[in-house]
């Protein structure tokens, strides 16, 4: 063997040369980069495929493109080890519906198992091998939906359609991944997903940005030899720009944009990593008052209260709380906002023009906020030009969001304002952070003048 690789080939050629050559290195290298296969498989994976079958580690991703066989990998995987007894797999989509579509998981592992040695359930959605494993299909529609896998222990779980889940959902069900001492199957937490949906943004940081030992396999349309390829890009054609850039050719980074933010702009750091300064310094929180609680068929605004830090003209967003709710409830949250930040965080409360605006801020002073330093900001000019300071800073890259479960609404709501306010998306979170910005600049000099007038 190490005589054979003092002149290791180079190209394809000498390698296949050498490979005709030394027929036991051939095997030996065959056995390596063929994934364990059961006779429940009944496609040849192709070279992403099988990648994604011979990976080792606990946590994969595959996707980018549609149509780049990601479905039919995903139950690949599930179906490797359903030999072994003891075995358990889990497939989910975000829905019941999504998991019954015709041509889905659940409907192909029918067209796959049909006619095999293998039963279905049709109550538990599972299918029972002569080994005793069992392939469980089933579906995370409320967050609460999560609890039903409580106790429940798998070596496999595979999520088709990552992007719609929420990262509380995936991060979850992590507990119910397990296996007794000495088992020889692995633990897998598998998966795919094209780019776009709801749960964009945390897929990407996970498998893109932080990383950590997750490893993501890009698939492409011009990989699946199984698929009609130009049939579906003239399907693909009829797409608006950024989604046929996430679809036909697996862009992760295309997205789409509003009239005023850019989701790349804001700029991601953990609590534990922010600067010293950041830390020592005394936030402040903003609250933006919706007129009118929710009722049925109606879309009211938001209360949204931002709470941030500005440290060498770099603002750093801490948290932003959002709710609709009667009047009596905003209060008690405020109230229980307040709590929470502790005394030291100064409550700047929009105040509306007018007499009705002066009363509000008393009020709030004198029955809601009892203990807490209150200030009333009083803006002034139409509340699209009060956003341009912020958006000035944020074009900038200068507005750090740390990361919470707001953040992912924040930038939703960021990417989907305009410029012309046309009724179709709500801008509650900007109008807070415009204003907590706005108030921040003020400073001490700011707070003074306030405490001054009122």
């Amino acid at each position: 063997m190490s005589t054979a690789f003092t002149n290791a080939p180079k190209t394809a050629a000498e390698w296949r040369a050498f490979l005709r050559a030394n027929p036991d290195v051939a095997r030996r290298l065959e056995a390596v980069i063929q994934p364990r296969m059961t006779k429940y498989i009944p496609h040849t994976p192709f070279p992403q495929q099988a990648a994604f079958l011979l990976l080792p580690h606990r946590e994969v991703l595959y996707g980018g493109a549609a149509g780049g066989g990601k479905s039919d990998a995903l139950l690949m995987a599930a179906l490797q080890y359903v030999d072994v007894p003891g075995y358990r797999a889990l497939l989910l989509r975000r829905t019941f519906a999504d998991l019954a579509l015709p041509g889905a998981l659940m409907d192909r592992a029918k067209t796959w198992l049909a006619g095999t040695d293998a039963t279905w359930n049709e109550r538990d959605k599972t299918w029972t091998f002569p080994s005793g494993a069992t392939l469980t299909f089933g579906y995370l529609e409320t967050e609460a939906d999560k609890l039903r896998y409580q106790g429940a222990e798998f070596q496999y779980i595979g999520f088709d359609e990552l992007t719609q889940f929420t990262e509380t959902q995936y991060t979850y069900l992590f507990s119910r991944l397990r296996r007794l001492k000495g088992s020889p199957v692995p633990i897998r937490m598998r998966g795919a997903s094209n780019p776009g949906g709801p749960g964009h943004e945390w897929v990407y940081r996970r498998f893109f940005v932080e990383k950590k030992g997750r490893i993501f396999i890009a698939s492409k349309l011009t990989d699946n030899p199984y698929l009609d390829q130009e049939e579906y890009r003239r399907s693909l054609a009829e797409l608006d720009p950024i989604t046929r850039r996430q679809l036909e050719h697996g862009d992760w980074h295309a997205r789409h944009e509003g009239n005023v933010f850019r989701r790349e702009w804001f700029k991601l750091v953990d609590p534990d990593e922010l600067p010293l300064q950041v830390k020592r310094a005394l936030p402040i929180r903003y609250w933006d008052f919706a007129a009118t609680e929710a009722h049925a068929g109606k879309d009211p605004d938001f209360t949204a209260g931002a709470k941030g830090v500005l440290v060498g003209g770099d603002l750093y967003i801490l948290d932003i709380r959002r709710f609709r709710a009667s009047p009596e409830e905003v209060e008690r949250r405020v109230r229980q906002t307040a709590e929470e930040d502790g005394r030291a965080v100064r409550i700047h409360l929009e105040q509306e023009p007018g007499s009705s605006g002066k009363i509000t801020i008393s009020h709030f002073e004198r029955n809601v906020l009892t203990g807490f330093i209150v200030v009333a900001h009083r803006p002034t000019g139409e509340k699209r030009e009060r956003w341009k300071p912020f958006v000035s800073i944020a074009s900038k890259g200068r507005v750090f969001l740390v990361r919470g479960p707001w953040v992912t609404g924040f930038l939703d709501e960021a990417e989907a304002v305009q410029w012309v306010d046309d009724g179709s998306t709500h801008d509650d979170q900007i109008d807070a952070v415009s204003g907590l910005y706005a108030a921040l600049l003020e400073g001490d000099a700011g707070w003074l003048a306030a405490m001054m007038r009122g």
